[in-house]
């Protein structure tokens, strides 16, 4: 016994000791890149950037989606830069509309995007450069059909001569797990979804995509496709059956570089001008915008758009009414906003404090999110009816999707705009319970003991009671029913009617006006518009409510930003993600939430 106390002891003092030193260590290495952040900043000053006759890069490594959103870690989604679509807007029509710049070299390659919907909205700000009298030239040495999409509007499009080129089109597959908990794990699942075609639990309920999500996914996925075909074709003046067949043929965007046959069927099918390697490329540009004279290296005139975007400063509306902008975007779940998740928690602390705001005359809900569980989209829905309640006009408008949750939390709008290509709909209930009882069995595992009740000891690990699976069932129908009734309140129409286009069913945005389920097509900046319109207002601000970090996090962020300081190495994270994917389809199989999420609305840019 002494001598295990001994060990503990030792244990920890050493626990102790080595917390101590990495915390100065970490101290250190804080104040020595602030030292050095101050130094930098008072010897360097700050130096006026000269746009006159350069080429301006316009190659966003970013993802550009409609607000920021931060981790809740500075050491989770460590390499995840984001920009703001307005922010985006901003920059190309400052760039359209400005005669001193030479040029502008657009590469998109290392660009995400929040949907669909958002690559054809980046589309467009690409056509009003194209309309401007500034070349636009692209070059990149990697294409595949979002990169391509936007190249598409250059004047002249250069791939590297061992680079890759491939149109994929949107889609994908999805992991259906049903025969490994089944006959594998000897698992059995309990199906109690509400909706003929609504599939987010078909992954763990089939083993494969049933008629009506195919069908629907179909519906969805063509449309978008021949959105996006039909501007390539336009731009380089070619045929959309050319544009399909070469996707058809030479589908080898996945290949990061040397797809030299691609390269030459996109030379000869005219989908680019030709290829150049960096040096070849380099001095192309030189021939056409000359030597850089103040550069210690042998190159054309060039800036970042990092560098131009430092030489403006938008002028931002001032009055003393305001329209309020909340965005919801990702997945509704509980907790904080972040990357990818709309946290109903911190959603609700900015809706609270846009209607708390006594010069709040109007609201719009900017939607992009597939939804996500019932308890944080009623979190949601509830500030966003007291908005209302207060007589505050709440406009929504839809992004890339807003569907089943999305559909919920919109239900309080005055008016809903979606746009052309929006997914929305989906109004049903998934939810799928698992039970162990057979795997128990099979490892030879038993239960017993003593209850007070009929139902106290029930978990996962047993067969399901009949009472219980009546209970779920119920529950079940009540929030479909309330889905319903919510949507048939909102849009004015017969719950009989709802029903008939509900059953889980998504819709493309066109479609969904003619369903009634939306009031106008058009984007963010007319929701804007309307909702300034129903608050008769002439004047006012536009106010966008965001989650801001702690100013200690903050300046930890730029700062790591400013050096390159990666705190993890993203890629090796990512190398895990296809290791992990099924098993985290079967950890999430353990936890049976009641779903109005839509898995047929994420769509692939590929």
């Amino acid at each position: 016994m002494d001598a295990l106390k001994s060990i503990f002891s030792w244990l920890g003092k050493f626990l102790e000791k080595t917390r101590v030193v990495l915390l100065n260590v970490a101290t250190a290495f804080i104040l020595i890149v602030i030292t050095v952040a101050i130094m930098g900043g008072i010897f360097s000053g700050d130096a006026e950037i000269n746009k006159e006759g350069k080429v301006v890069f316009l190659d966003p490594a970013v993802v550009i989606t409609d607000e920021e959103a931060f981790a809740d870690s500075l050491f989770a989604n460590a390499d995840i830069n984001q920009m703001t679509f307005r922010d985006f807007e901003d920059l190309v029509n400052e760039l359209a509309d400005d005669e001193e710049i030479a040029a502008i070299v657009i590469d998109f390659s290392s660009t995400g995007f929040a949907g669909v919907t958002t690559l054809l909205n980046v589309a467009e700000l690409m056509e009003k450069l194209q309309a401007s009298d500034i070349e636009m030239i692209a070059y990149s040495d990697y294409f595949d059909t979002s990169t391509y999409l936007l190249a598409s509007y250059a004047d002249e499009i250069w791939g590297h001569s061992s680079g890759s080129f491939g149109l994929r089109g949107p889609g994908g597959y999805r992991t259906y797990i049903n025969e490994l908990l089944t006959k594998n794990l000897k698992f059995t699942i309990h199906d109690f979804s509400e909706g003929t075609f609504k599939s987010a639990a078909e992954n763990i309920t089939r083993s494969s995509m049933s008629d009506f999500s195919r069908k629907q996914s179909e519906e969805l996925l063509n449309p978008l496709w021949n959105a996006i075909k039909t501007l390539i074709a336009e731009q380089r003046e070619i045929s959309i059956e050319d544009v399909q067949d070469f996707a058809d043929k030479r589908p080898t965007g996945f290949l990061g570089e040397a797809t030299y046959i691609s390269l030459n069927a996109a030379i000869d099918g005219n989908f680019i001008d030709g290829v150049k390697s960096y040096p070849e490329f380099r001095e192309y540009m030189i021939e056409k915008f000359g030597l850089d004279e103040d550069s210690d290296r042998e190159t054309y005139p060039n800036i970042s758009y990092q560098e131009y975007m430092d030489t403006y400063e938008i002028e931002k509306d001032s009055a003393d009414d305001k329209v309020a902008v909340v965005t919801v975007e990702g997945t509704i779940t509980r907790g904080e906003i972040q990357p990818g998740v709309a946290g109903a928690d911190g959603l609700a602390r900015l809706l609270r404090s846009a209607h708390e705001d006594e010069d709040v005359k109007a609201l719009v809900v900017r939607v992009n999110s597939g939804g996500g569980g019932v308890m944080a989209s009623e979190i949601i829905r509830d500030e966003i009816q007291r908005a209302q309640s207060k007589g505050i006009n709440v406009v929504v408008s839809m992004g890339d999707v807003a569907a089943s949750g999305g559909v919920w939390i919109s239900t309080p709008a005055e008016y809903i705009f979606a746009q052309p290509t929006t997914i929305t709909g989906s109004i049903g209930v998934a939810i799928a319970v698992p039970t162990f009882e057979n795997a128990m069995d099979e490892l030879g595992i038993n239960f017993d003991g003593v209850t007070t009740t009929k139902n106290s000891a029930w978990d996962l690990t047993q067969e399901m009671p009949t009472e219980i699976k009546a209970a779920i069932q119920d529950d079940t129908v009540k929030v479909y029913d309330r889905f319903v009734s919510l949507v048939a309140e909102s849009r004015n129409e017969s719950e009989e009617y709802i029903r008939s286009i509900a059953e889980g069913r998504v819709w493309i945005g066109t479609k969904a006006l003619e369903l009634n389920l939306i009031d106008e097509i058009g984007n963010f900046d007319d929701a804007v518009a309307k909702a300034a319109e129903l608050a008769g207002l002439e004047e006012y601000e536009v106010d966008f409510f965001k989650e801001t970090l702690d100013p200690e996090i903050q300046v930890l962020l730029e700062l790591t930003e400013s050096f390159d300081i990666k705190l993890i190495d993203q890629q090796t994270l990512n190398s895990f993600k296809s290791m992990t994917e099924i098993l985290n389809e079967v950890l999430q199989v353990s936890k049976p939430t009641t779903l109005i999420a839509c898995q047929t609305c994420e769509v692939a840019l590929q």
